[in-house]
């Protein structure tokens, strides 16, 4: 059925708009609505002590009755109504020469248009609030102490969504000192969370939550109140943004304790919602089901319930229990009806619409219609536009066109579609402007336009680019999924580059896919580390090493593709016709093959994944000289050992040293110097918290010591506060940790296993990263040598990656999976062998270590060699 929901709207409704918005984080939000709160209290009180005739006094009580009426809009999100009557109050306090009360309301017409995205209007408003408060000469009261504080607070979000983050977290400190001086712990409470906003957006993440445990140890001393639940449940969704998922979990538990403890329902069930949204960045669907079920059982008020179901709905999407899902859509589609039209209505309308289409791809007998999700979209326009809010409007537009685009109606989704590009550019909101220019090269490609289609996602990629981190700060009540939502643009515009119009694609084009699947390996580590990975400008291999190659595998939906880089060559492009699927089935089935230790099952598996890599380049590889393999692998690539792939004579180590790395964006620019082997080595033989002993660990580590100088923490000394003071006190250029440890795609699942507790992934860089005063000092090689891979776990290789990155190391030695720790012991005495009596790269010191026991009867099989990979800087 053709849908036809268009016709409702005239080509006026389409005009252009310059309107500028952006989302705010929701620390800053929670911070401008604390900001007005304390605004109530103060209005009456100074009032009544001026010494004003009658009239007057009950004129002011009138004013403040106006002022809660706009609050009231403001918090329904009726933004445009709340201006009106503020503007009216102004009015008044204009005509009573009440300059105090002139600039608190200035204030909150600021807020106000700043969430409609009106840049120009919002900057007026505050600046003139700013103006009445410096002409006020002499020391300010306490009273007018806040109101400039507040009036700072609401200048800082101005230049954030401005993008000025570096005057944003200026005004936000001078914000900080103004609330101390009137001695306002609340007050110092939010503008800390705004500046660590600002921190986090110029990438300065550990001071950003250097600032947060400030946050809460001045948390921990208030007493149990409702502002300080509310600051403790501003401060773990603030944690949560910024990757550290763990003490997020702490004090949203602590929020919700003392809500319990206050009998508040509001913030019981706000601090559920955000324990189930910390669940769900864990990937634990099971407990965030069971915290959103709490909240809507409990919820005081209808959005919170809403909100809480509508979480439960996209779960259980999620989990494909259809039946459920239809129930918990019967609750929400009636509750919805009811709402009063605000920009949280609208988009909880619009998640509902998401899942809806969701709910009706399961074809289900009484899914929803397509027209009946196009009117409630439709809906949500009509009441975006009465609003003013340019920010829905834009994405409720797309949405639209993404139903049309579905429904295959191409010109009327197009258009629709550059309509909500044009409006979500116009107002900077590069996280909605992505989607629409990457729906937009869809439309362009299923309509034969395939330079059109290139264009349009390689401004979708150019703009994910520019957002890296914060993706993960994007509103919560937009479903939002890295491998949903941002993988696939990138993959999507590699598969065009390199097959357009089925001819042969051109050296720009293969380059260009190069950078491209280079940015999404970067992508990924950001969104399993939670942050941006350090920015670095692109290496040119034959910078790094004259004598190296580098191989891109590239897994498409419908073939795989791989790129070779050979020095002072014109890269190389080859294809296999393999679906994502099937060659996900034989790449696991590999890995899995080698771990049970079957040749005969795992050669034919080896001898096809080295056709799709190698065979076809073997003559190239060949002539060029080339000594070293750099693999930068992708998806199921990253879980098996290349070194084991086979000609059908000789194994590929046999030929070349192999390393592997997730981007050469991460790789220092130069090559390393020979090391002055000093290394500091610590293991655990016995057993601890549920791990079996590892009984040749001692021996590993002595005879590491007979090759190169060492200092050793074995079992009782191996604790992370004294792997912390060593590196503290004495410069390591190697770390050398045997121990067990697990990699997963799961951040919080990644560690490794000290003697008092489990080091993991997001502790990692304060633990092993040189003193500021030795910072010029970088450790050169991290070798973790009993680690794992988590079994199952198709991106478990992430957090090996992660842990390369997190560690600041330059190189990371480890384990796919647990090794007979005898065989380690044996690989490590001929690794720091090779290293320090050779002038090889680590990755040529690894291979004759591997090769020493490939020789040996004992560990000729793969098993036992092959699993050491070599992360990032093989030289």
């Amino acid at each position: 059925m053709r849908i036809n929901i268009y016709s409702l709207f005239t080509r006026r409704y389409f005009k252009r708009i310059g309107i500028r918005l952006i989302l705010f984080s929701i620390g800053i939000l929670l911070g401008i609505l604390f900001s007005l709160f304390p605004l109530v209290g103060r209005l009456l009180p100074v009032a009544a002590q001026n010494s004003s005739p009658p009239l007057m006094v009950e004129q002011l009580s009138n004013t403040a009755q106006q002022e809660q009426q706009g609050r009231q809009y403001y918090e329904a999100g009726q933004f445009l109504a709340a201006i009106k009557i503020w503007q009216q109050v102004l009015q008044i306090y204009q005509s009573q020469r009440n300059w105090l009360n002139q600039a608190r309301v200035l204030n909150n017409i600021s807020l106000s248009y700043q969430q409609l995205g009106q840049w120009l209007e919002a900057s007026r408003a505050i600046s003139a609030s700013l103006e009445l408060l410096s002409t006020k000469a002499g020391d300010h009261t306490q009273t007018e102490l806040t109101v400039l504080a507040q009036t700072l607070n609401t200048q800082g979000s101005l230049e954030l969504a401005t993008g000025k983050s570096e005057a944003a977290l200026a005004t936000w400190q001078q914000a900080t000192v103004t609330y101390t001086k009137a001695e306002s712990e609340a007050g110092v409470i939010r503008s800390l969370i705004n500046q660590s906003q600002a921190l986090k957006s110029l990438g300065l993440y550990r001071r950003a939550l250097s600032t947060l445990t400030q946050v809460n140890q001045i948390l921990q001393k208030q007493p149990d109140s409702a502002i300080k639940t509310a600051g403790l449940r501003s401060l773990g969704s603030s944690l949560r943004l910024v990757g550290n998922l763990e003490q997020a979990q702490q004090v949203l538990q602590q929020s919700l304790a003392i809500a319990q403890k206050l009998q508040s329902p509001v913030d019981i069930s706000a601090a559920l919602i955000d324990l189930g949204n910390v669940s769900r960045a864990n990937q634990d669907s099971d407990s965030a089901l069971a915290f959103y079920q709490q909240a809507t059982a409990i919820a005081p008020s209808q959005i919170l319930k809403i909100r809480s179901q509508l979480n439960q709905l996209s779960i259980l999407l999620d989990q494909k229990k259809w039946t459920s899902a239809q129930t918990i859509w019967s609750q929400i589609q009636p509750q919805l009806a009811n709402l009063p039209a605000s920009r949280g209505a609208i988009y909880a309308q619009l998640n509902l619409a998401q899942s809806l289409i969701r709910l009706q791809q399961a074809n289900l007998s009484n899914a929803p219609t397509t027209a009946s999700i196009a009117q409630l979209v439709a809906n949500n326009l009509q009441q975006a536009k009465s609003l003013g809010d340019k920010q829905a409007e834009a994405y409720a537009l797309g949405k639209l066109g993404k139903l049309y685009e579905q429904n295959q109606q191409w010109k009327i989704a197009q258009e629709l579609t550059q309509q909500a590009l044009v409006l979500a550019q116009a107002i900077n909101t590069p996280e909605i402007t992505y989607r629409w220019q990457w729906q937009l090269g869809r439309l362009l490609k299923i309509q034969g336009d395939i330079q059109g289609a290139i264009a349009a996602y390689t401004q979708a990629v150019n703009t994910l680019q520019s957002l890296r981190s914060d993706l993960v700060a994007i509103d919560p009540d937009i479903q939002f999924s890295f491998r949903d939502s941002v993988e696939p643009v990138y993959r999507e515009l590699v598969s065009l580059l390199l097959k357009p119009d089925n001819s042969q694609p051109s050296q720009k084009s293969i380059s260009q896919a190069r950078q491209v699947i280079e940015s999404l390996q970067l992508a990924e580590l950001d969104d399993f580390l939670r942050e941006a990975c350090l920015d670095r400008k692109y290496t040119q291999i034959d910078q790094l090493d004259p004598l190296a190659g580098v191989i891109y595998p590239i897994i498409l939906a419908d073939r795989l593709e791989v790129i070779l880089s050979l020095p002072q060559q014109p890269l190389r492009h080859y294809t296999t016709a393999v679906p994502e699927n099937q060659l996900e089935s034989i790449v696991e089935k590999l890995r899995k093959n080698l771990v049970i230790r079957s040749k005969q099952d795992f050669l034919p598996l080896s001898q096809k994944i080295y056709d799709w890599l190698i065979r076809p380049v073997e003559t190239e590889l060949a002539k060029s000289g080339i000594k070293t393999l750099v693999f930068i692998p992708d998806g199921v690539f990253r879980n098996i050992p290349i070194a084991a792939l086979h000609d059908g004579n000789r194994y590929l180590i046999e030929k070349y040293s192999i390393a592997l790395t997730p981007s050469l964006q991460l790789l220092p620019p130069k090559r390393l110097q020979q090391l002055n082997f000093k290394v500091l080595s610590a293991g655990l033989t016995e057993a601890r918290q549920g791990f079996s002993p590892l009984d040749y660990v001692e021996q590993e580590l002595k005879e590491i010591k007979s090759e190169v100088s060492s200092t050793v923490l074995l079992n009782q000394e191996f604790t992370s506060n004294n792997l912390k003071n060593y590196l503290k006190s004495s410069f390591f250029p190697i770390v050398h940790i045997a121990t067990h440890g697990k990699f997963s795609s799961k951040a919080m699942e990644t560690f490794i296993l000290a003697w008092d507790e489990r080091i993991r992934i997001n502790e990692l860089d304060n633990l092993l990263q040189i003193p500021e005063q030795k910072k010029r000092q970088t450790i050169e090689l991290l070798v973790l040598s009993a680690c794992e891979t988590a079994t199952g776990d198709k991106r478990a290789a992430l957090g090996l990656a992660g842990i390369a990155v997190r560690a600041g190391a330059n190189s990371t030695l480890a384990t796919l999976w647990s090794v007979n720790d005898e065989a380690t012991a044996n690989l490590m005495r001929y690794f720091y062998k090779n290293l320090s009596n050779t002038q090889e790269t680590k990755a040529e010191a690894l291979r004759r270590s591997q090769i020493a026991l490939l020789k040996d009867p004992l560990y000729e099989h793969p098993v036992y060699w092959a699993p050491y990979i070599l992360v990032g800087n093989w030289l």
